[in-house]
């Protein structure tokens, strides 16, 4: 009988170790890169692609941009400047930047050059193939770099309102460009139409 039982002790625990790996075993599913997943609340990659499509739409529609052509003969050239994420979250700006660059430069509309990072990147290899190593048919010349007409620049805003254990959480995308040689504003677009109701019961939000 307390064999009996032993071994139905045992029975349960190896069922009860079986449907633990189970319920622990890691789960993986690949879904549509379009597919809206909101899991925390905060900033994701939807809310990404709403913003920037908005934003690179407005853009491309503005008239100074042909105007600009229309009046140099040539197309407007385009640096990217400081996108600020002015949110209460961590939130990769460059993303945004990166990705209106793109839309815009595919779009034929505008040039754009090299700044920040990459911008100290090139010029430190063009100082290096002066010093002497670099054939001097190859050597890249200095003084030779495109000035740019525009600087775009933007910022990513939320603003929180919170009750009790719910709160709603609204961003406000902005994006711009900046004649750099007279300071004025060419477009400014705006997208605020990203506002989420978060509720937990167990956490503040």
């Amino acid at each position: 009988m307390k064999k009996n039982i032993r071994a139905g002790i045992g029975a349960v625990f190896v069922v009860l170790a079986v449907l633990a790996l189970f319920t622990s075993c890691h789960s993986v599913k690949r879904v549509d890169a379009d597919t809206q997943i909101d899991l925390s609340g905060y900033w994701n990659d939807t809310d990404l692609r709403l913003a920037s499509d908005a934003l690179i739409k407005e853009c491309l529609e503005t008239p100074r941009l042909s105007q600009f052509e229309a009046a140099q003969r040539r197309l407007p050239v385009v640096i990217v400047g400081n996108f600020r994420n002015a949110s209460d979250e961590h939130i990769d700006t460059s993303i945004l930047s990166q990705r209106l660059e793109a839309s815009i430069l595919n779009s034929g509309k505008a040039e754009f050059v090299a700044s920040g990072d990459l911008r100290r990147e090139i010029r430190a290899e063009r100082d290096d193939q002066q010093s002497g190593y670099t054939s001097d048919e190859s050597a890249a010349a200095l003084g030779m770099e495109t000035g740019a007409d525009f600087i775009m620049t933007g910022s990513v805003k939320t603003i929180i309102d919170r009750y009790d254990k719910t709160a709603t959480r609204s961003y406000f995308i902005t994006a711009e460009l900046t004649d750099i040689t007279t300071n004025r504003r060419v477009w400014i677009g705006e997208y605020n139409e990203i506002k989420k109701v978060i509720r937990n019961p167990g956490v503040k939000p």
